[in-house]
């Protein structure tokens, strides 16, 4: 698949395990907050695309948009890491493209840089090294052939998913306090009707960073024959082993 234009979008969780309604797209949200019990939401939100300023015209998502230097100069206490992080990749030689991308990641509050590409079953690959977060330092977003992407750790239970699925009920009862941590792991690929693809994602299910897994978030991306994005989807939600 060809470079393509990126379109950052958040989705939530549809309400059955078949393959979803396509979703509408739209910038990728904030963190939700711990899945509860008490608070209600739609099946499907979207967020305002203020992003359009971030990068000058579309962002371009593709191997030339790698760079694999190291901003370790940025990790001091005085200094800015957002226009120390563009200013170092541009010091040492990363392309437009590159800069471009950490450009949007740090207008959506997560200061980062594409540091791998590759393609899976002709789904795009981008891979995010966030390097001056505490915790998680590695994410991925995925690629359609319309430039749409989805970033596989945001937003993937929102707040009231419990409201959405019956499915769901039995393990949040039991762990009111388990939300999904980052990152989520890569399980395989399955095919779906008329030459579609399902890539399919496992998400931790913990209290705290250093918590012992309570169950694991199975989800499901899907594609269709010409890897368009279908939307998201829970496959199921289930207690450690």
């Amino acid at each position: 698949m060809r470079p393509v234009a990126l379109a950052l979008f958040a989705l939530s969780l549809t309400a059955c395990n078949a393959a979803p309604t396509p979703a509408t797209p739209a910038a990728i949200a904030p963190a939700a907050a711990p899945p509860t019990a008490a608070v209600e939401v739609p099946a499907r939100t979207a967020a305002p695309d203020d992003l359009a300023a971030a990068a000058d015209g579309d962002l371009v998502v593709g191997a030339d948009s790698v760079w694999q230097g190291d901003p370790a100069t940025c990790r001091t206490a005085d200094t800015d890491v957002d226009d120390c992080l563009v200013t170092a990749m541009r010091e040492a030689g990363a392309s437009a493209d590159a800069v471009a991308a950490a450009t949007r990641l740090i207008a959506l509050g997560s200061p980062g840089y594409v540091s791998a590409w590759r393609e899976v079953e002709g789904v795009g690959h981008a891979q995010i090294t966030y390097p001056f977060r505490a915790n998680t330092n590695q994410g991925l977003w995925l690629v359609d052939a319309d430039g749409r992407a989805v970033d596989v750790d945001e937003n993937v239970l929102p707040a009231g998913a419990v409201r959405l699925r019956t499915e769901l009920q039995p393990f949040l009862a039991a762990h009111p306090d388990a939300m999904p941590f980052a990152p989520a792991q890569a399980v395989g690929t399955e095919p779906l009707p008329d030459g579609g693809v399902r890539l399919r994602f496992d998400v931790p299910m913990r209290t705290c960073h250093a918590c012992a897994d309570a169950g694991t978030l199975a989800l499901g991306y899907d594609f269709d024959a010409d890897r368009h994005y279908q939307g998201r989807s829970v496959i199921a939600l289930r207690d450690a082993d």
